[in-house]
């Protein structure tokens, strides 16, 4: 159930165009050019496990410090927490321009990852493993997780750059920054709940 749940929650970044496909179209439409878009896709996902890992490993590293229990409910309250305030809160992360070298795309999927609390659903993932891992553990859970998320986001962004084009967007849009934040919620809930694996 645990890979699972990385793959699920991966996939699910994936779509989540604040996660990073949409801005890849919108560099291979800026500079018509498809190279701009799989050159921007690498870059978005180091940006993301960057910011995954430094969650589940910090987690995984100070597991055997912290109780796995005492670690699920407090993630779970945190990720209540977290997911309350992406619900009632108007303020949202805006990166000004789109000319941005490589290394700059990673930076910005690093921060927007961190801004939209993207390693904090894996937490109860890495609690429930138990175990002292020295890290392992919560890098191979961002590896897998980032895995999932570039090989989804990848498939959407080209299909978009395609065959679709940007207009759509406009008349079929869903708030999936309300859906991540329900989300944040449903897990921390779930984790809160005696027994329950992932």
């Amino acid at each position: 159930m645990t890979l699972t749940a990385v793959l699920l929650l991966g996939a699910f970044h994936g779509v989540n165009p604040a996660m990073g496909w949409l801005f890849a179209v919108a560099r291979g439409l800026q500079e018509r050019s498809r190279d701009r878009l799989l050159q921007s896709l690498p870059m978005i996902a180091l940006g993301h496990l960057a910011s995954v890992a430094m969650v589940t490993v910090a987690a995984d590293v100070t597991g055997s410090l912290v109780g796995g229990t005492a670690l699920a409910i407090g993630c779970g309250v945190l990720l209540v927490g977290y997911g309350l305030w992406r619900l009632l809160s108007r303020r949202h992360f805006r990166w000004v321009g789109m000319r941005l070298s490589l290394p700059q795309l990673a930076g910005w999927s690093f921060l927007m990852s961190s801004v939209h609390g993207a390693g904090l659903m894996l937490l109860p993932v890495v609690a429930r493993s138990g175990g002292h891992h020295h890290g392992s553990l919560g890098l191979m859970i961002a590896l897998i997780h980032t895995l999932a998320m570039f090989v989804v986001a990848g498939v959407i962004a080209v299909a978009v750059y395609e065959f679709i084009g940007l207009r759509i967007l406009r008349s079929a849009w869903i708030n999936l920054d309300r859906v991540w934040a329900f989300a944040l919620v449903g897990a921390g809930v779930f984790a809160l709940i005696p027994g329950n694996t992932y």
